[in-house]
């Protein structure tokens, strides 16, 4: 599970195993118990959550927008 980065007490990671075929661009958000998993974009895509409230989403959606050409250049250098 490479991670892309840490923020505020945040990882930003994939899952190596990202399917057969592999899945688009993506990242997973993982802080304590709470995951969440967010299709890259312009706004990001929620796919998913477990453990996160809505203004901590609204938040991460933000970082993910943000930080959206970090993602896809890791993304495309881990898999290639």
């Amino acid at each position: 599970m490479p991670t892309v980065f840490r923020l505020d007490g945040f990882r930003f990671f994939f899952y190596s195993n990202e399917g057969d075929p592999r899945e688009p661009v993506h990242i997973h958000v993982m802080q304590g118990r709470a995951e969440a998993k967010f299709w890259l974009g312009h706004p990001p895509e929620l796919a998913r959550s477990a453990g996160f409230d809505a203004k901590t989403l609204r938040r991460l959606a933000r970082l993910v927008e943000d930080n959206a050409t970090r993602i896809e250049e890791a993304w495309h250098e881990h898999f290639g």
